[in-house]
């Protein structure tokens, strides 16, 4: 008997697939439980207009998915890390700081997404995959600089200012 497949089941095939199985295993097991119905032209007429639907709003999907990417990939972040003697960073940039960085521009990333092999722990550019739905990939720049000490920052206006 001729199925086709509702499912994807383990050993037998994949959701779509046109099988020519035998009378039993088809009447027992696959029909009953709506695992695949009866390949006659209706059924194959009504699977082949649900794949071409499922197709097209596939490639509808694929298109936003990339050009939401082109955005997010057209941004620029500058994450400010706290340095000591030398310029050595005290701890690190992770993924979680550059999903807070995105947040804040408006564009929300799973920190999951974000493909960071290792904490960043150098001042610098850097070049930061982010794997959006659809193997659709956006690039961004993090800039890792130096953040000042509130201090200093404080200081710098008041010795401007004149004293009388």
């Amino acid at each position: 008997m001729k199925v086709i497949l509702q499912e994807t089941l383990e050993g037998v095939g994949d959701l779509g697939d046109l099988l020519d199985v035998s009378n039993g295993f088809a009447r027992n097991y696959l029909l009953p439980r709506k695992k695949a119905v009866e390949a006659n032209s209706r059924n194959i007429k009504e699977f082949e207009h649900a794949k071409r639907a499922a197709a097209e709003k596939a490639k509808k999907e694929k298109q936003d998915i990339e050009a939401h990417g082109k955005k997010i990939s057209a941004v620029s972040l500058t994450v400010a890390a706290q340095v000591g003697k030398d310029d050595k960073m005290f701890g690190s940039v992770t993924a979680k700081d550059i999903a807070e960085g995105l947040a804040e521009q408006g564009f929300t990333v799973d920190r999951r997404k974000i493909q960071l092999a290792q904490p960043i722990k150098e001042l610098g550019t850097f070049a930061i995959a982010i794997k959006l739905p659809r193997e659709v990939t956006a690039t961004i720049a993090v800039h890792v600089v130096k953040k000042q000490d509130e201090q200093e920052a404080q200081a710098e206006p008041e010795e401007a200012a004149p004293t009388a």
